[in-house]
């Protein structure tokens, strides 16, 4: 196929190739961004948490005086561990997908030069990092000597555990076992690294600093009233809520029930990632569309041209080209308009992305969907002009005798 009598007949339909080009350049800006952002929603969906999820349930409880901790966490302790079916139940600051009670900077000099970034502290009882699930990898797990009593935010130092994610983060392929950090005055220790043990609101954060956690041993105080971890069988998990939260209310009259707190850290996860999920949908009705958009588009400038160029396809067909000929001459016209317009829009698919980088701190595009979004949209194109081509094609050499 000769590609110039295809670019002379281009150049004498210069506006609509031009309009079908620009819409094809902004079809792959936004598909390529589009798919992007719904790769990064999937991926913090179906993201490790480094805890037994489907045994894991969280109890929170407000509107308590301070004076009144000690009792009531007496108190809560006791009806909980009394619900049948419940195997622990431990103090915990912060629950996976839960509220955030924990979250500070660190650096790894005492003087605070080298900024180390902005972590979350999982400050803990006894028991409470057993009955969370996370896997110990390296070092040790808490000793009973490590918990220590407090009763400002969190214990001013002691021996920690980290999540391997924070701990290639702060000393890159050091052994981080032994080494120090610091958060203002107060000083760990790392003892023991995590698996894994992510952050209670992952969706605030980058793929990397969704795991940069850490694991406080701490003593039950004023800190930690109100707030529980509670292990159970995944298939008792309904109604041991149900009956949880029914003892708690009863040993404990005047706090008040978190409802929307005190769930299955399963149901927990669903609610952190309800607006992902809208967000991925609407994203995909927004690629659909637009991509319909754009194979009507080239549907209707195909059909038009074929229509205009009736007795030229005629012609050509008495003169000797085949029904292949002219379908190959409408799709290499139609690759060519499509290459155009995929050259220009893999230039706005970086601005569009400089802009989500800048406003919505969106990661800078990977240059592999630009080839994915050129082959969704050349096979769009070819599929697109499938129909009118092959109207064309079928066009009798008789219609070269009209007028």
């Amino acid at each position: 196929m000769q590609i110039k009598p295809i670019l002379s007949a281009l150049r004498k339909h210069r506006l609509s190739t031009i309009l079908i080009a620009l819409e094809i350049a902004l079809a792959c800006a936004v598909l390529c961004n589009a798919c992007f952002i719904i790769s990064q929603r999937v991926s913090a969906m179906h993201i490790v948490s480094g805890a037994d999820e489907a045994a894991l349930a969280s109890v929170q409880l407000t509107g308590y005086d301070s004076a009144q901790a000690a009792d009531v966490d007496a108190r809560a302790l006791a009806a909980l561990r009394a619900v049948p079916g419940v195997e622990s139940v431990s103090p915990i600051n912060s629950i996976p997908f839960g509220s955030r009670r924990g979250t500070a900077g660190i650096s790894t000099d005492a003087a605070g030069e080298h900024f180390g970034g902005v972590i979350e502290f999982y400050v803990g009882g006894p028991g409470s990092l057993e009955a969370l699930g996370a896997k110990v990898v390296a070092g040790r797990a808490p000793q009973p000597d490590d918990f220590r009593a407090f009763s400002g935010f969190m214990p001013d130092g002691g021996s920690v555990q980290i999540t391997r994610a924070l701990a290639e983060h702060l000393w890159p392929g050091a052994d981080p076992l032994g080494k120090e950090f610091w958060s203002l005055k107060s000083h760990y220790r790392v003892v023991g690294v995590l698996k894994d043990l992510v952050r209670p609101d992952p969706t605030g954060w980058t793929p990397e600093q969704r795991q940069w956690s850490v694991f406080l041993p701490a003593q039950p105080g004023p800190y930690l009233t109100g707030s529980y971890l509670l292990r159970a069988n995944p298939g008792d998990m309904p109604r041991v809520m149900r009956d949880a939260l029914a003892a708690v209310a009863k040993a404990v009259p005047e706090v008040v029930i978190d409802r929307e707190a005190s769930q299955s850290v399963s149901d927990l996860r669903h609610d952190v990632f309800k607006n992902d999920r809208v967000m991925a949908a609407m994203l995909v009705g927004v690629i659909f569309a637009m991509l319909m958009v754009t194979a009507l588009g080239i549907v209707g400038l195909a059909s038009f041209w074929v229509q205009q160029r009736r007795r030229q396809i005629g012609i050509r067909r008495a003169i000797g080209a085949t029904r292949r000929d002219i379908l190959h001459y409408f799709q290499t016209e139609n690759f060519l308009i499509v290459g155009g317009g995929i050259a220009l829009g893999m230039v706005l698919a970086f601005a569009l992305n400089l802009v989500l980088m800048k406003h919505y701190e969106l990661p800078r595009l990977p240059l592999y969907y630009l080839p994915i979004g050129a082959l969704v949209l050349w096979g769009l194109g070819q599929l697109a002009v499938l129909g009118p081509a092959l109207r064309a094609a079928a066009v009798p050499p008789v219609v070269a005798t009209r007028s």
